[in-house]
C-alpha cells in the first residue's frame, strides 16, 4: 500500500539571485526582437528622422565648440530611440499582466526585484541597439562632426538616460491595460521629444511653451545627454533629470506592489 508523501514548502531552496537567469534574460531578449512593429518605429524611424532633420545644412553650422548641427540632430535622435525601445521593453509588463502572465510568474520562485532587473536590462540592451545604429548611421553617412571623446561620452549619457523612459515605460504598463499601452506611449513620447527640443531647438518656440518644456521628462534628459557637445549643463536640467528618473521608478515601484499583493 502506497503512502502519500507531503512536502513542506518551507523546506524548498530559493534559486540564486531570486531567480534571475541568463536563461530568463535571453527570452525576454528574443520576445522584443520578435515585437516587429517596435523594432521598426525604435530603430529605424528615429534613423529615419535624422536623415530628415540632420542632413540639411547642418554642417557648417556650430552647435558646440567642436561640433555641428549634424551632431546635435544625431544625439537627439539616438535618445528619441532609445527612450521609445525602452519604454516599449518596460510596457510589456502591461501584455504580461492582461495575458495572467505575471500572475503565473508570482507561483514561482523569481522574486519581484528579479524580475524588475532582468526587465531593466532588456530596456537597456535594445537601448543600446537603438542608439548605436543611429550613430552609426550618422558616421557614415558623414555630415555629423564631433570629436571621438565627445561621441563616446554622448553616446555612454544617452544610454543611461534612457533607464528613465524604461521606468516611464514599466509604470504606464501597470497603469493601463495591455491593448493600449503603447497607444499611450507613442504619441506620448513624440509629445514630450517635441517639448524637450529633440525635433526642434526650444529656442525656436514661444516663451510660455519654453517656460512648459523646462518641466517636461525629455528637457533634462536631452541636455545631460549633450552636454558633452555643446559644454552647457544647467542645474536644473539636472535637477529635471534626476526628478522625473525618482518619479517614474517610484511609481513603478507603488504599482508594482498593488499588483504583487493580489495573489
Amino acid at each position: 500500500m502506497s503512502t502519500a508523501t507531503t512536502i513542506d514548502p518551507t523546506t524548498r531552496r530559493v534559486p540564486a539571485l531570486g531567480g534571475f537567469s541568463a536563461g530568463v534574460l535571453g527570452i525576454e531578449l528574443k520576445r522584443m526582437l520578435r515585437n516587429r512593429r517596435t523594432i521598426f518605429f525604435a530603430l529605424v524611424f528615429p534613423t529615419a528622422l535624422f536623415f530628415v532633420f540632420g542632413s540639411g545644412g547642418g554642417g557648417e553650422e556650430k552647435a558646440g565648440p567642436n561640433a555641428n548641427v549634424s551632431a546635435y540632430v544625431l544625439v537627439s535622435m539616438a535618445l528619441y530611440g532609445g527612450a521609445l525601445i525602452a519604454a516599449s521593453g518596460g510596457a510589456m509588463v502591461a501584455t504580461e499582466r492582461a495575458l495572467g502572465w505575471s500572475r503565473q510568474l508570482r507561483l514561482t520562485p523569481l522574486r519581484p526585484v528579479a524580475y524588475i532587473v532582468i526587465k531593466a536590462l532588456v530596456a537597456l540592451v535594445m537601448a543600446a541597439l537603438a542608439v548605436a545604429i543611429v550613430n552609426v548611421v550618422g558616421a557614415l553617412q558623414g555630415k555629423a562632426e564631433m570629436p571621438l571623446s565627445t561621441w563616446i561620452e554622448c553616446g555612454v549619457l544617452t544610454l543611461i538616460c534612457t533607464m528613465t523612459f524604461a521606468a516611464l515605460g514599466v509604470f504606464i504598463g501597470y497603469l493601463v491595460p495591455g491593448e493600449n499601452v503603447m497607444q499611450i506611449l507613442g504619441p506620448g513620447l513624440a509629445l514630450l521629444a517635441f517639448l524637450g527640443g529633440l525635433f526642434i531647438p526650444l529656442s525656436e518656440y514661444a516663451d510660455v511653451v519654453r517656460q512648459i518644456a523646462y518641466w517636461t521628462p525629455m528637457y533634462g534628459v536631452a541636455e545631460v545627454a549633450r552636454a558633452p557637445l555643446t559644454h552647457e549643463l544647467p542645474w536644473y536640467a539636472v535637477v529635471n533629470a534626476v526628478g522625473w528618473l525618482a518619479v517614474f521608478i517610484g511609481g513603478a515601484a507603488w504599482r508594482m506592489s498593488k499588483d504583487t499583493a493580489r495573489v
